[in-house]
């Protein structure tokens, strides 16, 4: 192969969840460079693959950059891979890109599943505009003040949280940013794969009953979409759905089937069940 640094993402959870594209590159590079190698040789044994490994970790990172972009310059291909999903996202990578970067190597992405990116998408949370700001500091001074810093955003915000530390988070996000919707996600891809939904205080309900294990995905809603769906609760508990349908066409100029369509969507029904509803009340 050429020689380049090929950022693999890799499996977060099931092992199934790998491209053959990334396979390839890992049988063919001349070297692997890893988080954990223990970890990395799971996969690989699983793959039948026996490229070379190497330790490249946050404690030896600054150094091991240097080692591996001079082994890049000499026309070795590496790939770089961390213990789950994509390398330098919340994870060891950003040094060594900087080093290849910077001596002129190709740096090639071979994209894959990443945590946060799952669980946005599953979430029911708005996903047209989102930050991700992966782990908040463990201090719960230092917590909060990064919270009063993004409690404004209008987009929904994304953190990864150890679970000895998902309660105490999860009060400070309550009390700074207030009860707003909010989802988390643990064990994603694997066997015990959940979504609490709800409120941060009804999350916070649930969590107290049942102790919180695994890799967390935290999302919270922007401050705008909570006060939309605020709103859109508040009218529900007024409004039938055939009065909703008519007010949306009388008030955003919608015909019957878009209204239909609108009122589906915020109340997470079928347009069918909606269709029927107006019916009943025409």
């Amino acid at each position: 192969m050429p020689a380049a640094l090929y950022l693999v993402a890799t499996p977060i959870g099931n092992l199934e969840d790998i491209t053959m594209r990334a396979l390839r590159i890992l049988r063919e590079v001349d070297l692997i460079a890893c988080e954990d190698t223990r970890h990395t040789r799971k996969l690989l044994t699983h793959y039948n693959i026996s490229t070379p490994t190497t330790s490249y970790h946050e404690h030896n990172e600054k150094e091991k950059a240097i080692e591996l972009a001079g082994q890049l310059q000499q026309g070795r291909s590496i790939a770089l891979v961390s213990d789950a999903g994509m390398p330098a996202i919340s994870d060891p990578g950003y040094r060594l890109v900087r080093e290849a970067i910077d001596r002129g190597i190709a740096v090639i992405p071979v994209p894959g599943p990443t945590a946060f990116v799952a669980a946005l998408a599953a979430s029911g949370l708005p996903t047209d505009s989102f930050l991700f700001a992966g782990f908040l500091p463990a201090k719960r001074g230092a917590r909060r003040a990064r919270l009063e810093e993004l409690k404004g955003l209008p987009s929904t915000i994304i953190f990864y949280e150890a679970p000895h530390r998902l309660k105490a988070m999860l009060e400070d996000l309550q009390q700074v940013i207030g009860d707003r919707q909010a989802v988390v996600a643990r064990e994603l891809t694997k066997i015990y794969e959940q979504f609490l939904r709800g409120s941060i205080s009804q999350l916070l309900a649930k969590l107290s009953t049942e102790p919180a294990r695994g890799e967390m995905v935290v999302l919270v809603s922007g401050k705008e979409a909570q006060e939309q769906i605020g709103s859109e609760q508040a009218l529900s508990t007024i409004e039938s759905i055939s009065q909703e349908v008519e007010r949306l066409m009388r008030e955003q100029n919608l015909d019957r089937m878009a209204a239909i369509k609108a009122v589906a969507r915020s109340r997470r029904l079928s347009k069918s069940e909606v269709y029927k509803q107006t019916l009943k009340n025409r």
